[in-house]
């Protein structure tokens, strides 16, 4: 019998989970998919899961996720792509100005990088974008920000060659970019932690107390340097745009064809970080309880994933929730966090003005309504 082997160059790129950043396909929007001012000093998150906003500028700008049609998909293979655009424009930037889009990465998914050591590997960073600011004359950058120890950046250019036209740009990420040696030395470690190991940065304005020219520190690990001061001011007009989508982030020298999980999964790993619950349907249940004392019923909100800490707890809506114990149903007076466990978190809902039974068991509803939501947070 004669035996014939078969290549199979695919399965070296088939790992599992290889992307490093959650939700890079846009296609996961809990807190909300239309157009919201985005961002402010210290970050924020509006619309796409795990992606923030910076924004400490006079002006403005907005976030959304974006419909691909058939003939961006064909392009990219991407149905959503998140859409920013600006809103009020600000061409006077002060030096200590700054605006990105963002996500960090928790430090114990990054072990395998042995950053901190002479072994330390290399990152390929992949996605599709457009804008209307194109040309090399027009470059934005990115920058990786390596937390723990010793703060390191590393800010690196790229540009769109035409404008309001899908193109994938790919940036390799060493180790010892620049000849340095500041992540293969112990300053370089990231901590097996959940806190933030490495942040990846879509720049969109800097002011010169956080760049340095192009020459010579374009692609450069340093300390002090977000961006470069050729970068686009993304805020000085509002015709400006920026489409991103098929974001990967992967060890090795070269791209691989973006990872897509299926939406369930995205959504439960992007619930590590961010959970809501409610705001969905009418009537939805946000979780049973008892009363603990006259006009309070404390429930549990089961999160559906251990999530990376102790929530904290915004609410929105508070009116459009019912109290209900037994046959009774109250809107809710106030709405606050007893206590944020990992995977379960105690809430209390407050009535003024009605008794309840001690011991009695009741539950949290929205009335009709589907913005009436709790949301769980536990982001970086």
């Amino acid at each position: 019998m004669t035996q014939t082997k078969v290549e199979a160059p695919f399965v070296e790129n088939n790992r599992p989970f290889r992307n490093l950043i959650i939700n890079g396909d846009m296609q996961v929007a809990q807190r909300a998919t239309a157009a919201t001012t985005s961002g402010d000093n210290n970050g924020s998150f509006h619309t796409l899961d795990r992606w923030a906003f910076y924004n400490s500028l006079n002006g403005a700008y907005t976030s959304e996720q974006h419909d691909m049609s058939l003939a961006d998909l064909a392009t990219t293979g991407q149905a959503h792509a998140l859409e920013l655009n600006c809103t009020t424009a600000d061409t006077s930037v002060a030096t200590g100005d700054y605006a990105a889009v963002y996500q960090r990465i928790e430090a114990q998914n990054l072990q395998h990088l042995k950053w901190g050591t002479s072994s330390a590997k290399s990152l390929t960073l992949s996605f599709w974008g457009k804008s209307n600011l194109a040309g090399s004359g027009n470059p934005y950058s990115i920058y990786i920000h390596k937390h723990d120890s010793t703060g390191y950046l590393l800010p690196i250019q790229y540009y769109f060659a035409s404008a309001d036209t899908w193109e994938k740009i790919t940036i390799n990420i060493s180790p010892t970019a620049g000849s340095t040696t500041l992540i293969t030395n112990s300053a370089g470690v990231i901590n097996n932690d959940t806190g933030a190991g490495i942040g990846l940065f879509f720049n969109l304005v800097w002011g010169t107390d956080y760049t340095a020219a192009a020459s010579g520190n374009n692609n450069l690990w340093n300390t002090t340097n977000y961006a470069l001061d050729e970068d686009n001011n993304f805020l000085s007009s509002t015709s400006n745009n920026l489409y991103i989508t098929g974001v990967q982030l992967e060890v090795g020298d070269a791209a691989t064809d973006f990872e897509h999980l299926p939406y369930d999964v995205q959504l439960r790993r992007c619930e590590r970080y961010f959970f809501r619950s409610g705001g969905n349907v009418a009537y939805e249940m946000s979780g049973v309880g008892v009363v603990t004392v006259n006009s309070r019923l404390t429930i549990n909100v089961n999160h559906p994933v251990p999530m990376r800490a102790a929530p904290s707890l915004s609410v929105n809506n508070v009116a459009n929730f019912r109290i209900a114990p037994g046959a009774q149903s109250d809107a809710a007076n106030s709405i606050s966090l007893d206590i944020g466990g990992i995977n379960t978190s105690m809430v209390n809902c407050n009535q003024a003005g009605t008794d309840y039974t001690t011991g009695h068991a009741g539950r949290l509803i929205n009335e009709n309504n589907t913005n009436a939501s709790l949301d769980l947070s536990a982001e970086l």
